[in-house]
């Protein structure tokens, strides 16, 4: 069961509500693309961001996030190309070398990994922003080197903040990767689905947490629920006698209303599972700010943090069995059937970044200041100093996990692996009190026909564990009615906000004003 595979790239960051610096972005997201076990460009890059914009914008959204997220587009282009720029100028010549016996790669037929660079490099924006979507202060972005290999786009959202509002909350994104066949290779497709989340804050909030997930697992349906869950909205319900199977004339007819309801109820069981984000023909990763931390209480005056220096008895890696996300998944109360790559960095929150006032830094601030478009960072910069803030324990809040390959794909012959090249945290940035934290990984193009499971009663009991056989929790026929109103409430919110906290929104107001003064003298004058 030979398949070839998607190089992807997953990124969470917590932006605080900034803007974030493109050039500094662009550099560490930079590292990611020169991991030494891939060295190349990812076919699909997804950002989980949290805390995107200020909450005006944030509840608004449309154009007045753009400029939040246009930085992120600017960055993953810009790092690209400055990553293409110097692999060719690097490998040009090795490169010129090798040309005559390279053989057609992994995609038989298709570019070779150095000529793909060198065009990229030359290709000013490498990256299309094929998706954008938010919920309140969640964002998740899509990019793909080749827009065309994503089709059959669903988004979902949730949210689980006040009044269910997405000051908390989840979007989520399902597609069809799809890899034409050439003249050496047949077409190869595979469904993935993108969850970028923002769960409950504060120590003391665990259980908070798991009901955050919990409604993730209930409300995110990438197709309204109800359609399935009333009876009579379905066609198939309506014809489901005459696809049942037969029935022995001797079973009388309450036994065979019976059989038919069970039958219908399993159908229906069947529909909501595949909207929901355990649909079982494709893979699922988690990505976000899930703010689980070490403790569930704040540190007090003598408490003892984790050290990032290795000489240090508090070397951060003792600290790791603390970790209320592992304890609360293997218990099987959060991020139920999901798998986290091994934790080898340092907690990701909460920074606290020590003001620099070198003569290097103040120009920095002046050439930002003065419109540059990329300001090149100092070498101090990228090493900036920086410590854990005093009143919260240093946490790994922000995690990415996935669904593995079911059991039944991995017991057939030749069967393909999910391989994660990386998984780390980038650099401190001063924006934010967060690291951001990206997986690199090879996802095999199995398909959605191939991940679907057996028939129930050849499942293993072992199997009947997985999600995508029996869901965790029944899911919300109404989420998406929840949905319309949060969303209402939001929009509200929003405007409110921003007409009477910002600058922006006074000007608004004041335009407003002489608008209605003008319209009132000129008729009186008339």
């Amino acid at each position: 069961m030979s398949s070839s595979s998607l190089d992807l790239v997953v990124i969470t960051f917590n932006c605080a509500k900034h803007l974030i610096d493109v050039g500094v972005f662009a550099t560490h997201v930079q590292s990611v693309f020169e991991h030494k076990a891939t060295s190349g460009l990812a076919d699909v890059v997804v950002i989980s961001l949290q805390e995107v914009g200020p909450l005006s914008q944030a509840f608004i959204g449309d154009y007045f996030l753009r400029a939040y997220l246009a930085r992120f587009d600017e960055a993953i282009n810009l790092a690209a190309v400055q990553h293409c720029s110097e692999q060719d100028a690097k490998g040009s010549g090795a490169s010129k070398g090798a040309g005559a016996g390279t053989g057609g790669g992994e995609h038989g037929g298709q570019e070779t990994t150095s000529d793909t660079q060198a065009k990229a490099g030359r290709e000013r924006k490498p990256y299309s922003l094929v998706k954008a979507h938010n919920v309140g202060f969640t964002a998740i972005l899509l990019f793909a080197r080749d827009p065309k290999r994503l089709r059959n786009m669903e988004q979902a959202e949730v949210g689980f903040g006040t009044a269910d509002m997405g000051s908390k909350g989840a979007v989520g994104l399902r597609m069809l990767y799809v890899v034409e066949a050439t003249d050496t290779t047949r077409q190869q497709s595979t469904e993935l689905t993108f969850v970028a989340t923002h769960l409950a804050a504060m120590e003391w909030n665990l259980g908070l947490r798991n009901a955050n997930w919990e409604a993730i697992m209930r409300g995110m349906t990438f197709k309204d629920p109800m359609v399935f869950a009333q009876p009579g909205l379905s066609s198939s319900s309506s014809s489901s006698s005459s696809s049942s199977p037969c029935l022995p004339r001797s079973a009388s007819a309450e036994e065979q209303h019976r059989l038919l309801q069970d039958e219908r109820d399993e159908r229906v069981q069947q529909q909501l599972r595949d909207v929901s984000i355990f649909k079982p023909s494709s893979y699922l990763f988690v990505a976000g700010d899930l703010n689980y931390r070490i403790s569930t209480t704040s540190p007090g005056p003598k408490a003892v943090f984790p050290s990032l220096d290795p000489e240090s008895e508090n070397y951060w890696p003792a600290f790791l069995p603390l970790d209320q996300l592992t304890r609360e998944r293997e218990a099987g109360r959060t991020l139920h059937g999901l798998t986290e790559h091994e934790v080898r960095f340092p907690p990701t929150y909460k920074y606290v970044v020590k003001q620099q006032q070198s003569a290097t830094h103040r120009l920095l601030q002046w050439r930002q200041g003065a419109g540059s478009e990329h300001v090149e960072e100092s070498v101090d910069e990228q090493q900036l100093p920086c410590s854990f803030a005093p009143h919260r324990y240093p946490s790994w809040t922000d995690r990415i996990l996935y669904l593995d390959l079911p059991s039944w794909v991995k017991a057939r012959p030749d069967a393909p692996r999910i391989t994660v090249h990386a998984y780390d945290a980038l650099a401190v940035m001063r924006s934010s009190d967060h690291r951001p934290v990206y997986m690199r990984v090879n996802v095999p193009l199995v398909s959605p026909k191939d991940m679907v499971p057996p028939p129930t009663g050849r499942v293993a009991e072992t199997d009947s564990l997985d999600p995508r056989v029996q869901s965790p929790v029944d899911i919300d026929a109404e989420a998406w009615q929840r949905r319309r109103a949060a969303r209402n409430k939001e929009l509200v919110l929003g405007w409110t906000m921003f007409l009477w906290s910002t600058p922006e929104g006074t000007w608004t107001l004041a335009a407003l004003l002489v608008a209605g003064l003008g319209a009132y003298w000129l008729y009186r004058t008339v």
